[in-house]
């Protein structure tokens, strides 16, 4: 038996739509946020159809939080960020790799000075666009690949 569902997700009055997400990494992302900590409505859809991208995720967030975008543009560029205020979409961002990475990952060579100064920030410099290769700024140790 063939049957279509329909999901009724209500539009939220204050908060933040993400948009674009690819296919199954809206749960890495929920968990990078730390979504399940917020006491506001949170909705992520999984697997909406697109006609650009075939499918994709979708996260609603029913609260003006703040959001590491650069993070955010790391583990999925492409992602878009809308911001609605008073039920209207006030602000939108399409995101890309950032340039530079502030403690979203952590260089793994125990030679840097980041592994003997536990302080420091972890800074990683985009070095290779296609390849999405980052090269920590003290070492120049590789960070290929995604989140």
């Amino acid at each position: 038996m063939d049957r279509k569902q329909a999901m009724n997700i209500d539009s939220i009055e204050n908060g933040i739509v993400l948009d674009h997400i690819t296919a199954n990494r809206g749960e890495i992302i929920y968990r990078f946020l730390h979504l399940d900590e917020l006491n506001c409505t949170v909705a992520m859809i999984r697997n909406v159809k697109s006609e650009k991208m075939g499918r994709k995720d979708l996260i609603k967030i029913a609260d003006d939080i703040s959001i590491d975008l650069d993070a955010l543009g790391y583990i999925d560029p492409g992602t878009t960020v809308n911001i609605i205020k008073d039920g209207k979409l006030v602000a939108k961002r399409k995101l890309d790799l950032p340039e530079l990475l502030h403690d979203v990952i952590r260089c793994t060579n125990p030679r840097c000075i980041t592994s003997t100064e536990q302080e420091l920030t972890h800074v990683f410099r985009l070095y290779n666009k296609p390849g999405r290769e980052y090269r920590c700024i003290y070492c120049e140790q590789k960070k290929e690949g995604t989140f």
